[in-house]
């Protein structure tokens, strides 16, 4: 299912992330390394178009599935059942091929569980001919499967709030991605919108957030841009696009003129995430489908650098030390949808020196890797940097640590590394690893 334009663009300008209106089994914590937990995928509820009079309300699909969290385990024989005994007289439901009904109750076969949350049983629902607007009731869903962890069987629990509304429901197409972009070249944006709900939209919005690396020219006459962020260049750009066009209900919407994205010679891993809402302040019925992203995979490759530092000291001196991380391009690079750092720099302290000032993205570590346990940052033999959630292609970020010179030794050598955020495999788009090593020497021989 498509996830929310609110919950995107409530993160878009810092993190360009979504939030589903989505919820799981009712335990939130974790399965632990030996064990594993089954989730009901669900919505949290469901609005149904009220029917207009002398007619048949619109259908709305209500997206269902289970899935586990422990890859170590295979679970099979999921049976989902869905109890729709409290939606007498506030909705119709259809089942699908894979539930096997008995009433207002049925069984719905998920034969291998998967680790992610995919929707397999589409059940399809339309308020029922008289329900008034406001009515709601809730279906609730019990899960068992098969996993070959020591509980032999998995069991969750969840439920659906669903109710009767009125108002208008614009539901964005959903965009395939694009990959093997060549830099420079041009690619059309798919972009088609259709009124499911039982009421007129009075007016379009469309809100568009566009990554640095792509162009989508000026869109239309009744569009605005804004960069966003404070730094420059700014890594997004907002176009708001308002239109006066009525969309009554089953009709549709598109722009003036194709959306087109152009790839600038830094362009890597783009994105437009898109959203429309109704104008005058209407409610729509559907939020979670008001949005889509248009993901652009560019050819191109960022070369990503440390450089080497040399310094000396006596003992009992402090010296400066200052990492240096370098992006040679010719792309950019952005994790602009998770958030994460986009890679990382790893420090061992060299023998005969202890850290006595730490750049804030810095943490300490213990000198295999493992979290350090002082409540002070300082002293650990090992660092790992966090580099920004983006940089830009040339773009220079130093992490000025200061050593504290307790032996002299001549020759200490810390070594410094460039990983990814994660793990301790290659960069992805970097395909020059010899400069992913320099070496922090101390007191080198001269």
């Amino acid at each position: 299912m498509g996830m929310p334009f609110a919950g995107r663009v409530a993160r878009l300008g810092a993190c360009l992330t979504a939030a589903g209106l989505v919820t799981v089994g009712l335990t939130a914590t974790p399965a632990a390394a030996d064990s594993d937990q089954l989730w009901i995928v669900a919505p949290w509820e469901v609005a149904l178009p009220k029917a207009v009079a002398g007619g048949q309300a619109p259908v709305a699909t209500v997206a269902l599935g289970l899935y586990h969290d422990n890859a170590d385990y295979r679970v099979t024989d999921g049976r989902l059942t869905v109890d729709a005994s409290e939606l007498t007289g506030i909705a119709e439901i259809t089942w699908p091929e894979n539930c096997a009904p008995t009433g207002v109750t049925a069984v719905c076969s998920i034969p291998e569980v998967p680790l992610t949350g995919e929707s397999p049983v589409q059940l399809k629902l339309r308020a029922a001919t008289g329900a008034e607007t406001g009515v709601s009731g809730r279906i609730t869903f019990g899960a068992t499967a098969t996993t070959t962890s020591a509980e032999g069987t998995l069991r969750a629990e969840n439920w659906s709030t669903v109710r009767v509304a009125s108002g208008p429901d614009l539901v964005l197409s959903r965009i395939p991605a694009v990959t093997g972009v060549a830099p420079g070249s041009t690619v059309a944006v798919p972009f088609s919108v259709v009124n499911n709900g039982n009421e007129a939209a009075n007016g379009v919005q469309v809100t568009l957030y566009t990554t640095r690396g792509l162009d989508i020219g000026a869109v239309a006459p009744q569009c605005t841009s804004t960069p966003v962020g404070e730094s420059l260049p700014a890594p997004v750009t907002k176009v708001d696009c308002l239109f006066d066009d009525v969309v009554e209900p089953g009709g549709s919407f598109t722009l003036p003129a194709p959306l087109r994205a152009k790839a600038a010679r830094y362009a890597l891993a783009e994105r437009v995430d898109i959203g429309v809402t109704a104008r005058g302040g209407a409610e729509d019925l559907t939020p979670e489908n008001n949005g889509e992203v248009a993901s652009i995979g560019v050819t191109n490759t960022a070369d990503f650098a440390v450089a080497g530092v040399r310094a000396s000291a006596a003992a009992g001196e402090t010296v400066p030390a200052a990492l240096t991380f370098r992006n040679r391009g010719p792309a950019w690079v952005a994790n602009l949808g998770s958030g994460d750092p986009v890679g990382a720099v790893d420090l061992t302290v060299p023998r005969g020196a202890t850290v006595t000032s730490v750049p804030e993205a810095c943490e300490p570590r213990t000198a295999d890797g493992g979290w350090w346990e002082s409540e002070t940052r300082t002293g650990a033999p090992r660092y790992v940097c966090n580099l920004p959630i983006w940089v830009a292609e040339k773009q220079v970020v130093t992490f000025p640590f200061q050593l504290r010179i307790d032996t002299v030794i001549t020759g200490a050598k810390g070594a410094i590394t460039l990983k990814p955020p994660y793990g301790d495999g290659p960069l992805p788009f970097d395909p020059n690893v010899r400069n992913n090593q320099a070496k922090l020497v101390l007191n080198p021989a001269v």
